[in-house]
């Protein structure tokens, strides 16, 4: 079987996918157990503080400084950085910088939907 075969390409790189009060993402591609995504985060957004149950992500930072907050760790990583976010880790993701940060983004897992979030704190108040 041709891996290939299973394999989505999704948006261009510029095209916005969706809309947050941080910023934007972009879904680049997507196969049975992984997911490629470019994340900006505006300049003074915050994602939630979150966990996932099915999925464990990979970040790299290609522009602009992200502040990542893993478990009780806090850390500042610049462009060409790695992040490696564990299953079930507690994590956010922010810029408090004055540019934005674009990051890519690997998730990998047996699910991937977007609903799955366990939010802990979130400074939009979404649930």
């Amino acid at each position: 079987m041709n891996a290939e075969a299973n394999l989505t390409l999704c948006t261009p790189y510029e095209q916005v996918g969706e809309t947050r009060p941080w910023g934007h993402f972009s879904s680049l591609m997507r196969g049975p157990r992984f997911q490629v995504k470019s994340i900006v985060v505006d300049p003074g957004g915050i994602l939630s503080l979150q966990s996932h149950v099915h999925r464990m992500e990979h970040w790299i930072v290609v522009e602009g400084t992200a502040t990542v907050t893993i478990g009780d760790e806090k850390k500042l990583v610049g462009e060409s950085g790695a992040v490696f976010v564990p299953l079930g880790a507690v994590h956010r993701l922010a810029n408090e910088g004055k540019l934005p940060m674009r990051l890519i983004e690997v998730q990998v897992g047996p699910y991937l939907g977007e609903d799955d979030i366990t939010r802990y704190e979130d400074v939009y108040d979404r649930s």
